[in-house]
């Protein structure tokens, strides 16, 4: 019987000792399944020790915590070490860091993928959507300031009749919106207080003009259209926190502005920036990016920008492909970019693509490389590479020549961000030829990398400096990657050999060579899906130790989800 109590006792002794580390739940695989019974609704972090985006998010995750439980709420936070408890990230699909996901009524077999900012207030305002009713009751004046003033953003629907179709069309509005608060009242001296004299909502925000009052028929969708045209400021700087909203949102036309905040004229341009933005609320989504920033520097590549071409102007449209534009002029005055964005919405400004040096992309490069009525010269170049660099300037005049050709492209195509089954790329810059015809030939340019000889090459139909592409070996990675082989050790590289070719062009040779007993991949702009929605996002995403085989690892960048 003795022995009974004791085991009784320590059995409810281990069940209650969940660490915690400031309010947060500290998980692993024995005690998860215990903490969902005690905490039916839980929000849980996979998260790595050594990632960038994790420990940016821990101070706001931890204050969300705190704030939580001040309430006193019954919604927890914890966190997963997914290094360590690699049974769990597998058995929740962890691919990417942080991944972060709510387990509701203490169900565990499909948690809700958690979809909002990354500050504090966010993850709040999201958990009390995802566990009370879409739309809070405010009694009174206090009610209501409350919710305005513990919000950056809040919508208040005024109703006299809860039950009227307005009233209804607005609840539905609230249950699909689950990063913004929603309020519903009739009280009479809440009315008075925001001088509301008739049934309407009213979106209330810490920023531009402060409130927004909707004029128009009360339906689901036009409400949703109203809050979504107006819940993000006129200009939004992009950072790691905003990202989400920038690119989980409806608005797929993004002008960008590239400015350094340390420059003297910064306020009177974004004074411009933001004057041309009131034009365009829900039709162009205007950002701003500090070209100062370390982490922007790979958006600037992707524009093929440099810091000290800043401040500069480009706009992008992100539906099934990326499509991008620049002004022809490089003044930033509210009318040049109104000017711009008007002639975008019109349609009556060219695609960048359409460029002497044409642009490939996973999607187009099957139809443009393998036209059996052109021949096609492309190189393969990756930004950091400095030999890249070096022979842009020449590749442009190469374009330039044979921009009028009714048979020759000349194109190019960054391959960290694209991956290509028919063509292997080992090292930067690779140059390939393809012919004209229905063969689906691929000749390699090994010829001088000048305009005399890419010419001679194209003119004599790739015979001039050409060579059949092959099967490549060891030898054919770039010198930079293939010095990094002592730093990663020999043994990693032929247990591995496959995936380091992949990760040598997703990487840079110095991050290879810093990396030294580990595989990395390498922070990068690249496009994504995004909750269903093509967008551009910084993915940060895992670090695999040695011991991890290439079976397990996949570095489908569809998959680069967490922002």
């Amino acid at each position: 019987m003795l022995k009974f109590l004791l085991l009784c006792t320590l059995a409810v002794a281990s069940r209650a000792e969940i660490a915690e580390e400031e309010d947060v739940l500290v998980l692993k695989k024995s005690n998860f399944d215990e903490a969902l019974k005690a905490h039916p609704n839980i929000l849980v972090e996979f998260y790595a020790p050594w990632c960038g985006h994790c420990k940016a998010l821990a101070p706001e995750y931890a204050k969300a915590a705190g704030m939580l439980k001040a309430e006193g709420s019954a919604i927890r936070l914890a966190k997963v070490d997914a290094t360590e408890e690699t049974e769990l990230a597998q058995e929740y699909g962890v691919r990417g860091y942080p991944t972060i996901k709510f387990f509701k009524g203490g169900e565990k077999e499909s948690p809700k993928e958690y979809s909002a900012g990354r500050q504090a207030d966010d993850i709040v305002s999201w958990l009390k959507k995802r566990t009370g009713p879409a739309v809070a009751t405010l009694a009174g004046v206090t009610e209501a300031e409350s919710l305005i003033a513990d919000n950056e953003v809040a919508v208040i629907g005024f109703f006299k009749d809860a039950e009227s179709d307005g009233a209804k069309a607005y609840a539905k509005a609230a249950e699909a919106i689950d990063d913004i608060p929603f309020g519903i009242t009739s009280d009479d001296a809440v009315y008075s207080k925001f001088e509301i004299s008739k049934d309407g909502v009213v979106l209330f925000k810490k920023f531009d003009e402060g409130r927004n009052t909707f004029d128009g028929e009360l339906t689901k969708e036009k409400l949703l259209a109203f809050v979504k045209a107006n819940q993000l400021p006129l200009v939004i700087e992009f950072t790691e926190q905003t990202a989400p909203k920038i690119f989980g949102g409806d608005i797929k036309s993004h002008i960008l502005m590239f400015l350094p905040k340390a420059a003297a004229d910064f306020q009177d341009k974004m004074e411009q920036f933001k004057k041309a933005a009131e034009g365009f609320k829900g039709r162009i989504l205007f950002i701003f990016i500090d070209s100062d920033v370390d982490d922007n520097q790979r958006i600037l590549e992707f524009f093929g920008l440099k810091k000290e071409e800043c401040p500069a102007i480009r706009l992008i449209t992100l539906e099934d492909e990326m499509t991008k534009y620049k002004p022809e002029s490089n003044s930033i005055t509210a009318e040049s970019i109104t000017e711009f964005c008007t002639r975008f919405t019109e349609g009556e400004t060219q695609d960048w693509e359409k460029t002497p040096v044409k642009v490939l992309v996973g999607k187009n490069f099957e139809e443009v490389a393998f036209d059996p009525s052109k021949n096609v010269f492309v190189e393969f170049y990756a930004p950091w590479c400095g030999h890249c660099k070096q022979l842009a300037p020449i590749w442009e005049k190469l374009g330039e020549k044979y921009k009028d050709s009714a048979d020759t492209i000349v194109a190019k195509m960054d391959s960290t961000a694209n991956e290509i089954e028919a063509v292997k790329v080992h090292s930067f810059p690779t140059l390939k030829f393809f012919p004209a015809g229905d063969e689906r030939k691929v000749i390699d340019y090994n010829g001088e990398r000048t305009l005399e000889g890419f010419t001679k090459f194209l003119e004599s139909g790739g015979k001039d400096g050409g060579a059949p592409a092959g099967d490549d070996d060891d030898d054919d990675l770039d010198s930079d990657v293939r010095s990094s082989q002592r730093f990663i050790g020999r043994s990693t590289l032929q247990h591995n050999h496959s995936l380091l070719r992949k990760l040598s062009l997703l990487c840079s040779p110095s991050i290879l060579a810093v990396l030294g007993s580990v595989l990395t991949y390498s922070l990068s702009f690249v496009e994504c899906k995004f909750h269903q929605n093509v967008c551009m996002c910084s993915a940060l995403l895992c670090v695999l130790p040695q011991h991890h085989t290439q079976s397990n690892i996949n570095i489908n960048t569809e998959e680069w989800a967490m922002c």
